[in-house]
């Protein structure tokens, strides 16, 4: 038998080998960072964590005592010395040392298993419209939340990818996120933004805006988690085939008790009307700004919604009526962002595409 002469590895061999080698030990993960919720998907593996952006904070130490789905209990209903707040507003960092603080939380617990060596790359979801300082402010959190490298990426391309669009095409598709804090707005092709949008009203404007109907209706107040219950329950943006009605409990401005009230889903409706609104006008003003060839694509193919209060039931609807352009609601659309994010992780051709990574 002759014996086997070995090949020696060349430079460029070596550097594949050992980029495989880090690989095999390192997380990528893809992060939405939103204003109610965040999402987390690591490479590889799928969504792998959904908490809310709610952090418990205790005040004389100033140190994290709950982080997401536990904290969220609390809002509304802690001690004197125990306060949670959501870091988050807008789709921008509110508080900074507690919007790093809940991040490293994220990010360690999904970087706990045995065999991860090395700091993550992450890639951030941020709002189109954004400052630069915003954006420095987002990267610096992940670095400091223990990232070895931190990419940014818009929430409508992230949205849009992760609804199925073909956003490298050269075709416009046009996207509505609609989050917690903002509704982002954008026409897509050839892997870049051709028209932006972005309002800061979303499903937390909702939630005042419903807040304050019960107050100047039935002096009653009710707190924010209330008002999500409410929109969810029997929110609405249009006439619905059969009307809805609940009971809600608060706490009544004059006698200063807990009182018990019957509201039906029409007054919902026409508390949510303004924020409805600001939505619609968002969408035509985007597409008043949109040349005329992708208009063309975007009237033959339609509009496409993602965000979790793109689920408000009739919104759709309105936003059809409004511009006589089918619409569509895509599948799980509280979690396209972070899907969109993870399958620019998993796809180093699309990832190399999109305006904003090419070259890197």
């Amino acid at each position: 038998m002759s014996e086997i002469t070995p090949v020696p590895a060349t430079p460029k061999h070596k550097s594949t080998l050992m980029r495989r080698i880090s690989n095999m030990f390192s997380l990528d993960i893809g992060i939405d960072l939103g204003t109610a919720t965040t999402l987390v998907y690591v490479k590889g593996e799928g969504i792998v964590l959904c908490e809310p952006s709610v952090v418990a904070i205790e005040r004389s130490t100033n140190q994290a005592l709950a982080i997401g789905a536990e904290a969220k209990k609390m809002l509304g209903r802690t001690p004197g010395n125990i306060v949670a707040i959501r870091p988050m507003k807008d789709g921008v960092i509110a508080d900074f040392e507690v919007t790093q603080e809940m991040l490293r939380y994220f990010i360690r617990s999904v970087c706990r298993r045995p065999l991860v060596r090395q700091r993550p790359r992450v890639v951030i979801a941020v709002p189109s419209g954004i400052t630069e300082v915003e954006k420095r402010a987002v990267r610096e959190a992940g670095y400091q939340a223990g990232a070895r490298k931190v990419q940014l990426i818009e929430e409508p391309m992230a949205a849009a990818i992760g609804a199925g669009l073909p956003v490298t095409e050269p075709t416009g598709n046009m996207i509505i996120d609609v989050g917690g804090g903002t509704t982002e707005v954008a026409v897509i092709s050839l892997g870049g933004i051709v028209v932006p949008g972005s309002v800061r009203v979303a499903g937390d404007e909702m939630d005042a805006a419903i807040v304050q109907h019960i107050k100047r209706k039935y002096n009653v107040l009710i707190g924010e988690r209330s008002a999500e219950d409410i929109k969810i329950k029997i929110g609405s943006a249009d006439v619905l085939p059969e009307e809805l009605t609940m009971t809600i409990k608060g706490r009544d401005l004059v006698a200063g008790l807990p009182r018990q009230i019957d509201i039906s889903s029409e007054e919902i409706r026409e508390a949510l009307a303004e924020p409805v609104q600001i939505v619609v006008n968002a969408v035509k003003s985007t597409l008043e700004k949109t040349p005329p060839e992708l208009a063309a694509d975007i009237a033959e193919q339609g509009i496409v919604m993602a965000g979790g209060g793109s689920q408000l039931r009739g919104l759709d609807s309105v936003i059809h009526t409004e511009t006589g352009l089918p619409v569509r609601v895509s599948d799980s659309p509280e979690t396209a962002v972070v899907r969109g994010t993870g399958a620019a992780l998993d796809s180093i051709e699309l990832l190399s595409k999109l305006e904003g990574f090419r070259g890197r």
